[in-house]
């Protein structure tokens, strides 16, 4: 029986070999995590964190489209492309106050009605 095991597969007892240095090598070398935070706790931190990055980036940005449109009009002989700055400046204002109105209730008003869609039996 152990002639035929031999001939079945000679090098057996290597691949065995190789098969528990890797298993070993594998559970030596996993991590174990444990969490620290709630996910809910550690999705509103990083909502937030976005949406004050996204506040600061979309203000410093309208900032600086807007003195460009109001250098475009004041510099402007044209009368059309004096209108063009100015509907210009209004879209983006109306943009800012969309995208920080939008971020200001995700992450300011939505929490106060975390409560309310529970039901009490």
């Amino acid at each position: 029986m152990r002639k035929y095991i031999i001939q079945l597969c000679p090098h057996l007892g290597r691949v065995y070999f190789v098969f528990m240095i890797a298993l070993f090598v594998l559970l030596y070398l996993t991590v174990t995590a444990c969490a620290v935070e709630n996910m809910w706790q550690v999705a509103n931190r990083i909502i937030r964190d976005v949406y004050t990055q996204i506040a600061g980036i979309s203000t410093v940005m309208a900032g600086l489209m807007s003195a460009v449109a109001v250098i475009g009009a004041k510099l402007s002989n044209n009368k059309h492309k004096v209108d063009q700055a100015w509907d210009w400046l209004k879209r983006v204002w109306i943009a800012w106050a969309v995208i920080n109105g939008i971020g200001a209730f995700l992450a300011y008003v939505v929490p106060l009605f975390a409560g309310l869609a529970t039901l009490d039996v």
